[in-house]
């Protein structure tokens, strides 16, 4: 079966939260940022300068054991992000742009 999607979603306005990582035990905070149609889920390290954006796509998972990670944390990249994915993803949101000031997710709730 072959489904046709009509439009993209995103959120209405910026929204940060903060908490502490589940890993690291520090704090960690993260803001969700309206993205255009076409731009997808996007993170970027706000503690790094020059970083660049890294696309939630398969190809830039570098690890799976007890967390996901995007790229290299010790450099540009970020862990703990199946949560949020999976929250976007039961959201329907598909056009984010997420902001972190760290490498690790903020856990909240852990839901």
């Amino acid at each position: 079966m072959t489904q046709h999607i009509d439009r993209q979603t995103t959120i209405a306005d910026q929204v940060t939260l903060t908490g502490i990582g589940v890993h690291s035990g520090k704090p960690a905070s993260i803001t969700l940022v309206p993205a255009d149609a076409g731009t997808g889920i996007v993170f970027q390290r706000t503690d790094v300068e020059n970083a660049r954006e890294m696309p939630a796509l398969w190809k830039n998972v570098t690890q799976t054991s007890l967390q996901t990670v995007l790229g290299d944390p010790s450099d540009n990249g970020m862990s703990t992000v199946e949560h949020l994915m999976a929250a976007l993803s039961g959201l329907g949101v598909d056009n984010l742009l997420i902001e972190i000031d760290g490498p690790e997710m903020p856990i909240m709730d852990g839901s």
